[in-house]
């Protein structure tokens, strides 16, 4: 008898936890702030949102609206790092969602839902490990629609495996955006000419007196991509693609990053060390999750908005 009525506590707690990941945490959006002391000492901040891993689907209302929201925070500019739709009919959500921040500055690369629908999996599969490249065709997202919200729309600029630069508050910025590494985009021997093409044009843009800040951005923050952005000099380095864990532990301890970063860094700000160098590592744990998975734990889905001040000021 007092088995029996322990299997059935220990049943009922476990359809709470899935209820309440399900239901409640998934939908349970937060908004992080993070400084970070990354410019020339006394320069005038900089704000960034930064937006990952929204897996848009249409019947995703509550994201559409508070992704809307978010507008009010009047970042200087919009960092996008993937894995935007997750839904062969999200893009009509998805631009309902990012319309008001038009006309903001952005950057953007893709995760590999961008082009392709997620399949059904075993949810709590990626537990084990970092889950399997799919092969097959797949079914195809309207990836050209997502391009053109993108650059016609909203005016972001899709530096998936390119860069650009953009001058914000006075200040130069050179963004080098990295392709999907879990799909194997990530075109890192390309990156040397990537970044000379970039300096070389647009050498006249970057004042002798206003030194350049490398930020990278990629959507899967494999450890070569890391390496790669480091020994290249980037200054600060946005990814998504972990989904924080998704699934963690009490205090938000992930049990996984879905790669092979380590999973202490899995969500939030931290210092990424290679070749003698580091770079600042801020990475998102998402707004969205799987059609095929969604529930969260001790893992609320989070936009980040990041304030760039100068180097003369630490850390808040």
């Amino acid at each position: 008898m007092a088995r029996g009525s322990g299997l059935g506590i220990a049943g009922a707690l476990a359809l709470g936890v899935a209820a309440w990941g399900s239901l409640v945490e998934k939908n349970r959006f937060t908004l992080r702030h993070d400084v970070v002391p990354s410019l020339e000492a006394g320069s005038e901040p900089i704000t960034i949102l930064h937006l990952s891993d929204i897996h848009m689907a249409p019947w995703n209302t509550s994201a559409i609206a508070w992704i809307r929201e978010l507008a009010a925070t009047a970042p200087d500019l919009v960092v996008g790092t993937g894995d935007f739709l997750g839904h062969p009919d999200g893009l009509h959500a998805l631009t309902e969602a990012l319309l008001p921040l038009a006309g903001i500055p952005g950057v953007v690369t893709h995760g590999s839902n961008d082009r392709l629908a997620p399949r059904f999996k075993n949810p709590f599969s990626y537990l084990l490990g970092p889950s399997r490249v799919g092969h097959g065709p797949g079914t195809p997202m309207d990836f050209e629609g997502l391009q053109r919200l993108y650059a016609t729309t909203l005016g972001w600029i899709d530096i998936d495996n390119g860069a650009t630069r953009l001058t914000i508050r006075g200040h130069t910025l050179d963004f080098v955006g990295v392709g999907d590494a879990h799909y194997g985009e990530d075109a890192l021997s390309e990156l040397p000419d990537i970044l000379e093409e970039l300096r070389e044009s647009d050498d006249d843009r970057a004042p002798a007196h206003n030194p350049l800040t490398t930020i990278g951005v990629t959507h899967a923050p494999y450890r070569r991509v890391l390496n790669a952005l480091v020994t290249h000099g980037a200054d600060m380095i946005f990814a998504g693609h972990t989904h924080g864990g998704q699934v963690c532990l009490p205090g938000g301890r992930a049990l996984t990053t879905n790669s092979d970063l380590p999973t202490a860094q899995a969500r939030g700000v931290s210092h990424w060390h290679h070749g003698g160098r580091s770079s600042v590592l801020n990475v998102s744990a998402g707004l969205g999750t799987s059609i095929y998975a969604p529930i969260r734990l001790f893992c609320p889905p989070e936009a980040v908005l990041v304030t760039l001040v100068g180097n003369d000021i630490g850390y808040a």
